[in-house]
């Protein structure tokens, strides 16, 4: 069994949809996970603002608006009045709750349910005997918000089961129960989610997370020109490229999976037969495959001399992030000084503040890390010197190295972030 997940450009139309039953056939009792199409969410998004704000007429506004969309969808999908007419049926049912004024996780939530019935819809039109699983009947989180593995896999099967044996199901991405039972979600990128745990808890033979491109590629291809996508990756070298902005996978899939060790492979729904990214645990001497940036990083630096053959003064910092929850990306160290980068700026001020009791503190912002990835450990020679003879004429503000074996990250000035993608990609890849 393999578990497939398609997102929402991937279905984010009648077309779209056609193509993906084609890519998908007839056969083999897959679990294919579909995201909301594309635009859906952020239209509920903004309907439950609308409500949120107390603008009842805007909300509705923006709820038939959304609705004549999914008019114009139905009505190109299905070629017969009577499929037409239980589409119909079948999405009327999201908007007459959407006109309820719901709560807004029940409101995002009806972008996945409307796609999936829309497609399984679609299917038996076409003759495929297609059985929907409803994701809120298995997918559990549990009170911190962490998938529960083990209720998922159990409620899982119980679904499967009742659903019969069918050629293929359908479920949703993204959406779950809280361990109140109130229904919630995976967070953005959640699909991908979804389909790992899923695989994780069947134990799929692999799990393909279908897109736009044609698997990750060794740079940006929005910045940076003939780039061309990775044949094979590690875990953890995915992992480190998804984070750091490799925007085709979201970095939280990679973890079910790879403890499953259920292969992943990243396709293209516009060219099926390419042949993209597998992604497994396996761990090939390629050197370095990939370079990816994450933008809207905030540096700070920290300088004391009470650092200096001193101890404590390193969990002094990182209590304070700890205290406003703020996730830190990279860290570099010196005799009397600490450098720290974050993404998350909602607590800058007040962090800055309790850091200067410690010392002089500065602080960069518009920054970008740029991470190289690929198979880095210390005793292969050469790497390190490629990356920095590729960023000589870029200033850099911080290098990390060492914390893991398959990452080297640079900090630089967000004016200097298409330079250093171009530079790295002809330094390393496209060298003749």
């Amino acid at each position: 069994m393999k578990v497939l997940k398609f997102g929402g450009t991937s279905v984010g139309s009648a077309d779209r949809m056609k193509n993906v039953a084609k890519i998908i056939g007839s056969e083999g009792g897959n679990i294919v996970v579909l995201s909301a199409m594309s635009g859906t969410t952020n239209a509920l998004i903004g309907i439950s603002e609308a409500i949120t704000a107390g603008k009842r007429d805007e909300a509705l506004s923006l709820i038939s608006e959304l609705e004549n969309k999914y008019a114009g969808v139905i009505e190109a999908l299905y070629d017969s009045e009577d499929y037409r007419a239980q589409a119909r049926e079948a999405v009327g049912a999201s908007f007459v709750l959407l006109r309820t004024f719901p709560g807004d996780k029940e409101i995002v939530a009806q972008g996945e349910l409307m796609s999936t019935r829309l497609f399984t819809l679609y299917l038996h039109s076409i003759g495929v005997n297609a059985a929907l699983l409803p994701a809120l009947d298995y997918m559990r989180i549990d009170e911190n918000g962490e998938p529960d593995l083990k209720a998922i896999s159990e409620k899982l099967a119980v679904v499967i089961d009742n659903a019969g044996k069918a050629p293929i199901y359908i479920t949703q991405g993204f959406i779950c129960r809280n361990a109140c039972g109130e229904i919630d979600n995976l967070k953005r990128g959640g699909s991908d989610y979804s389909a790992s745990l899923i695989g994780a808890a069947v134990g799929a033979d692999e799990i393909e997370i279908w897109t736009d491109i044609d698997g990750m590629h060794n740079n940006d291809p929005r910045f940076v020109e003939h780039t061309a996508p990775v044949k094979h990756l590690h875990f953890e070298e995915a992992a480190e490229l998804a984070y750091f902005g490799a925007k085709i996978l979201h970095p939280t899939c990679i973890l079910p999976a790879r403890e499953a060790n259920i292969p992943v492979r990243l396709l293209n729904t516009m060219e099926p037969a390419a042949r993209g990214t597998l992604i497994d645990n396996h761990l090939d001497d390629n050197g370095i495959k990939a370079v990816a940036a994450k933008d809207n990083i905030t540096a700070i630096k920290i300088k004391s001399g009470r650092m200096l053959l001193a101890y404590g003064f390193l969990r002094k910092v990182f209590e304070i992030f700890e205290t406003y929850r703020t996730p830190i990306d990279m860290i570099v160290t010196s005799e009397v000084g600490v450098s720290v980068t974050i993404d998350d700026c909602s607590n800058l001020q007040p962090i800055v503040t309790d850091l200067e009791k410690l010392g002089s503190v500065t602080v960069d912002t518009d920054m970008v890390i740029i991470c190289i990835a690929g198979d880095l450990e210390w005793q292969h020679k050469g790497f390190e010197a490629s990356v920095l003879d590729a960023l000589r004429d870029i200033p850099v503000r911080m290098i990390s190295y060492g914390g893991s074996n398959y990452n080297i990250s640079v900090l630089v000035k967000a004016c200097d972030k298409v330079k250093a993608l171009n530079l790295l990609s002809s330094h390393l890849f496209n060298r003749n």
